[in-house]
Formats: structure tokens, C-alpha cells, sequence
């Protein structure tokens, strides 16, 4: 999927390093951004969407998601999210970004505030030693 040219233009991109990794950051109309990508590659080089992948196959993961998108999203496909929620967990379960926002008609705010409280666990590990820190 591109970028809107919009969505560039507004964008500065930086890093940060934590625990002697490099993560990519992004500044876009004043809320930073992580790339959880990045942050998954100190668990697995080689395919660090699985390491996400298996986060969000997590049951307790799901009833946080599923939870703050009915709080907050009136639009949030319920009927959807009970099906997921029951198999969450099993071998058999597989998740990813893409197919929760699909399946359940999940907003933006959700990835905004769950940045944020990634954002503040960075910041946490990260130390005044010469890196640089998020403000």
C-alpha cells in the first residue's frame, strides 16, 4: 500500500537506538511513532512479523484490543471479534495488523495510543548515555 505523498511531506524520520538496536521513529503531525518492526527484530532477525504475529495471536492481547475498540469505536465489528476471541490462543489461530483491521473494522486511535504506551516503555529502556531520547 503507498504512502500519501500528504503523509511524506509531514513526516520526519529519525532513530533512536535501545539496547544497542536501532529503531526507526517518525514524527507525523507532532505524535512519534515506532517501528514495531524493528523493535521485534531483537527477538527474531530473520522474521520479526512473526514475533508480532504471535503477540497478537495472544488471548490476553486480543481482549485488549477487542476491549479498547469497544470502548472507542462505535463502528468496531463485535459480532467478528467473538469468533477470534474464542480461538485465540490455539495452535491453529494465526493474527496479524492487517487481518484485525479487517476483520473488525479497527481505527487508527487504537495504533495511536498503543504507540504511545510503546513510545513510554522506550523511553524506559533507553539511557542519557549519548543516545538519543523521545521527547
Amino acid at each position: 500500500m503507498a504512502k500519501s505523498p500528504q503523509l511524506n511531506n509531514m513526516a520526519k524520520k529519525s532513530e533512536i537506538i535501545v539496547k544497542n538496536v536501532s529503531i526507526r521513529t517518525m514524527k507525523v503531525n507532532g505524535t512519534d511513532y515506532l517501528c514495531i518492526t524493528d523493535i521485534a527484530k531483537q527477538k527474531n532477525e530473520v522474521e520479526p512479523k512473526d514475533v508480532v504475529k504471535n503477540w497478537m495471536r495472544q488471548k490476553n492481547t486480543l481482549e485488549y484490543l477487542g476491549l479498547w475498540e469497544r470502548l472507542h469505536n462505535p463502528a468496531f465489528k463485535g459480532v467478528e471479534f467473538n469468533p477470534l476471541l474464542a480461538e485465540a490462543g490455539s495452535n491453529s489461530f494465526t493474527m496479524s495488523p492487517s487481518r484485525w483491521v479487517e476483520l473488525t473494522a479497527a481505527k487508527g486511535e487504537r495504533l495511536v495510543k498503543l504507540n504511545q504506551i510503546a513510545i513510554q516503555q522506550m523511553r524506559v529502556l533507553n539511557d542519557n548515555e549519548g543516545r538519543k531520547l523521545l521527547k
